[in-house]
């Protein structure tokens, strides 16, 4: 089994000393976010082939890697960063400390490790596509030999995105479907120049020419760093996505990082009060 620590809030930033107790005990309690029921994730060694970490910091874990190394198991960081303004992103790492922390995890853990995420693109009158077009090749050239992928996504304006969205002022632009493939063909072609592939996220309508479909739960990649077959069937967890199976262990609503496109959150105030009465000892985030 994989797990997934988690597309649903970022585990490495906030969450890493109740990751590792998890791992210590052996088991996760994870509230199914429609339903409300809980159900219990088997992380003894054993059961657990790889995981994979999203995440815009992990640095918090970066402290603790000899206690995640040594359970043995591989692991993929699909690490994001965007630079966007703090309008988009009012808490993130700074680029340059979010840029060093990739380099750390392709030197010291694996090549293959770090898979960095431009995501989501945000069409906006403070991000158009020319500050897209500039920032992403800025990016890319810093990152040249520490990532081989790139995976982006153009936003999908869900509600409570929407909402957030509003509530900065900002006027946010939904181009249309041929515009979105012309720009992830531009990304892709500069990605090419700086050694890396780039891959569209769960949107393989906008797959233009030079780009992949995106595996963001790859067990080839897993089987890669590990250096053995790491075997999960093809199975996404929505409508467009190509990743292997996996068992994802995080909460909605607790990501504090305030990203007002995230579709994980639907108000930060509701995201920091979560997170400040988390307990590192609790069975469940």
């Amino acid at each position: 089994m994989i797990v997934s620590a988690s597309y649903r809030t970022d585990i490495p930033a906030f969450y890493p000393q109740w990751f590792l107790r998890r791992l210590q005990e052996g088991f996760a309690l994870v509230r199914n976010p429609y339903s409300a029921q809980m159900y219990r994730v088997d992380l003894r060694p054993q059961h657990v082939t790889g995981f994979v970490f999203w995440t815009r910091n992990f640095q918090p874990m970066m402290g603790r890697l000899d206690r995640l190394l040594g359970f043995g198991r591989p692991f993929v960081v699909q690490f994001t960063v965007t630079g966007y303004p703090r309008s988009l992103e009012a808490a993130v790492v700074p680029v340059d400390k979010a840029v060093e922390q990739i380099q750390a995890l392709s030197q010291n853990v694996h090549p293959l490790c770090p898979v960095w995420r431009y995501d989501p693109v945000v069409i906006s009158e403070a991000t158009p596509r020319c500050f897209h077009i500039a920032q992403f090749s800025r990016l890319a050239r810093r990152l040249e030999g520490a990532v081989d992928e790139v995976v982006i996504s153009l936003v999908q304006l869900y509600a409570k995105s929407l909402r957030n969205l509003r509530k900065t002022g900002l006027a946010v632009i939904d181009p249309a479907a041929e515009e979105k493939r012309e720009l992830a063909s531009d990304l892709a072609a500069i990605a090419r120049r700086h050694g890396m592939t780039l891959a569209v996220c769960s949107q393989p309508e906008f797959a233009a020419e030079g780009c992949g479909e995106a595996r963001c739960v790859d067990a080839a990649r897993l089987s890669a760093i590990a250096g053995y077959p790491v075997h999960a069937p093809l199975k996404g967890n929505r409508p467009g996505c190509a990743c292997h199976q996996s068992r994802d262990i995080g909460a909605y609503d607790t990501c504090p990082h305030g990203c007002v496109y995230c579709y994980a959150v639907r108000d930060r105030a509701l995201a920091l009060n979560r997170y400040r009465s988390h307990r590192a000892s609790g069975e469940a985030l």
